[in-house]
């Protein structure tokens, strides 16, 4: 079973993997990933902006892109928007399988491809105001080797 969330507000992190291992009893191993907001360069805020109609629908074909490269237990999507301060999580992805490579590498593939082909829009905020977040060359990079 897969789990795609787009969330306005914040989640507990630690609570969500509990919750999502606990109705995966039958994987060998879980690995997941945690973005969150990194504190430092003199960043006070992160906006992320999205466009409804193509978000979930993009995130919900990601995870079926996973799941039919993977066999997978369970897969976790969860994403945030708006405005966000440093430490917050903004995404967290989550993989339950029989075995940790599988677990491993769904993770790692959904993580490369919410990045370069993220269906958001994210601005930083640091003292001299806002300025926009464009994908890095490493984030192409990192999706091209699937």
């Amino acid at each position: 079973m897969d789990e795609v969330r787009l969330l306005a507000d914040g989640f507990d992190p630690g609570f969500e993997l509990i919750r999502f291992a606990a109705t995966h009893p039958r994987a060998g191993g879980i690995a997941s990933f945690l973005g969150q907001v990194r504190e430092g360069d003199g960043v006070e805020a992160l906006e992320l902006r999205h466009y409804p109609p193509m978000t979930l629908p993009g995130m919900q074909a990601l995870a079926r892109s996973v799941r039919q490269r993977w066999a997978l237990d369970g897969l976790m999507l969860v994403h945030r928007y708006g405005l966000l301060t440093p430490g917050q999580p903004i995404v967290l992805v989550a993989a339950a399988a029989r075995h940790r490579r599988d677990a491993f590498a769904a993770a790692d593939y959904a993580m490369d491809h919410l990045k370069s082909e993220s269906w958001f829009w994210k601005r930083e905020r640091t003292a001299d105001g806002w300025r926009w977040i464009e994908p890095r060359e490493q984030d192409f990079r990192d999706k091209a080797r699937w």
